[in-house]
């Protein structure tokens, strides 16, 4: 449907097929009717019957095609009115003459008991109202078409402005507008138009309603559905009064217009009190399942970003230098050591990190390498002061990889000057199922050669959003930015 909204093109292709299928259907239903051919004799039948009809049928099909596919959409857009309007005024009359024309072999009997002038009078009289009758209803078809359009493709605005209307009563609506136009096109009996014509709304207002307020407010009770079909019950009950008025005023008979006015009220109980319930109740576990499914791209996409943002090529470069100018003084230990730690955390990023949760201990683990591996290159600098107080846990507790690091990654990206004094003070301790994790540095200008100068940082954007989506009412973080210091603190609920 939306793409049948959204796509011109396709509106065209479905309409020519329809009506090109109908003309088919009618002319071998032409061609088939042997009761005509009895009635007529063969010879006259193609001449008073067949041929009359063929020629009705194509100009009929063919004045569709002209109109609804040049002469209105023009005149919708308002493209040339009055050439438009000229071109809709002569087709018409053409239909006419064609149709009574035509009329005159299929109504030849006429000319048998009346004179020939009030025949052709007659006869070309019934043919304008058939053909006034034929137009508009291709008028009304053409407004139900476009508004039918406009009030799809515009529903969210239209949702977004009032809240009452949803897309689906949007639909229903546009689909009892399409039955009325079919009943009227087949001369439907009056009553079945009048109620269908007050039942169809009713459902349509009531479903929206239901949508909006009655439901969503009977779900708080202790029998929801109960409380909700009660609460349809004496709306239904309110409203039954002026739809019998209304009634009495189309069909001019009290009793069947009283008679309706009962059978919507059990209509609207039995069929659409129910089946809102049932579409409500369908949309809430679609929503639901269209938030997991958000939640679960959210934290893909979000891992992938942290995977791109901790593989981080100036650390790497920095620590290989440190490394390398560590080798240099020494063969000792200490080379082996650095070598050691980056090789846990490369394997700690490239294994563990693709897991949803790990020990919390595994997650210090990586922290503890991390700041040890900086502090190879930042210890030989006497104005560079690291403090750490992170405690081990002992316990099996949880957390998602990669969830901490980034605080402490900033804190060297930003905090650390081998020329300038500076410090970072990281502590982290748990008390049953809470953490509590500080980090808190000194800030340092940027260099104007820095490219990162002006980025906000990946890191931190990255794991906000995890936090919110991983740990949703179960975290609190606080930041405190100023142009000497940056501190975080961040409570977790494991």
């Amino acid at each position: 449907m939306k793409e049948l909204v959204n796509n011109p093109s396709l509106q065209n292709k479905v309409e020519f097929w329809a009506a090109t299928a109908i003309f088919v259907f009618s002319v071998l239903f032409l061609v088939t009717d042997q009761d005509r051919t009895e009635y007529f004799g063969y010879g006259s039948h193609y001449r008073n019957w067949i041929f009359p009809q063929l020629v009705q049928a194509v100009v009929l099909y063919a004045s569709f095609l002209f109109l609804n596919f040049k002469v209105i959409p023009r005149l919708v857009d308002g493209e040339q009115v009055i050439l438009n309007v000229l071109l809709l005024l002569l087709t018409f009359l053409a239909v006419w003459v064609v149709f009574g024309t035509s009329s005159t072999y299929l109504k030849v009997e006429m000319l048998y008991y009346m004179s020939e002038q009030d025949a052709y009078n007659q006869i070309f009289q019934s043919s304008f109202r058939h053909v006034f009758w034929l137009f508009l209803m291709l008028g009304v078809y053409s407004a139900i078409k476009y508004s039918s359009f406009y009030l799809l493709s515009n529903s969210e605005a239209i949702q977004s402005r009032y809240k009452l209307v949803t897309r689906d009563g949007l639909l229903a609506f546009v689909l009892w507008m399409v039955s009325m136009f079919l009943l009227l096109l087949v001369d439907a009996e009056g009553g079945l138009l009048v109620g269908w014509g007050v039942v169809a709304p009713c459902g349509i207002l009531l479903y929206c309603y239901s949508f909006y307020r009655l439901i969503p407010k009977a779900l708080g009770k202790k029998r929801p559905f109960l409380s909700y079909a009660f609460q349809c019950l004496l709306w239904v009950v309110l409203i039954n009064f002026p739809v019998a008025i209304l009634l009495m005023l189309f069909l001019h008979h009290e009793e069947q217009a009283i008679g309706l006015s009962f059978f919507n009220q059990a209509f609207q109980m039995v069929i659409t009190v129910p089946l809102c319930w049932l579409l409500f109740k369908r949309h809430l576990q679609g929503n639901e399942e269209v938030q997991v499914l958000q939640k679960e791209l959210g934290r893909s996409n979000a891992n992938l970003d942290f995977l791109r943002s901790q593989i981080n090529p100036h650390f790497l470069f920095n620590a290989l230098n440190t490394l390398y100018g560590t080798a240099l003084q020494e063969n000792s230990e200490r080379t082996a050591q650095g070598i050691q730690m980056l090789g846990d955390m490369m394997r700690f990023m490239l294994h563990e990190n693709h897991q949803q949760k790990i020990l919390l201990s595994r997650e210090i683990e990586y922290m503890r390498n991390y700041i040890d591996l900086q502090l190879l290159r930042t210890s030989a600098s006497p104005n560079i002061t690291i403090q750490t107080k992170i405690e081990d846990v002992l316990d099996e507790k949880f957390i998602a990889p990669m969830l901490l690091i980034p605080f402490v990654e900033n804190a060297f990206k930003h905090g650390i000057s081998l020329k300038n004094p500076s410090w970072i003070k990281i502590s982290l301790h748990c008390e049953q199922n809470k953490l509590y994790f500080d980090v808190y540095n000194s800030k340092q200008p940027k260099q104007e050669r820095d490219t990162e100068k002006d980025a906000s940082g990946i890191g931190l954007a990255n794991v906000k959003q995890r936090l919110s989506l991983l740990y949703a009412g179960r975290h609190d973080l606080i930041i405190r930015d100023t142009p000497e210091e940056y501190f975080v603190h961040l409570t977790l609920t494991l």
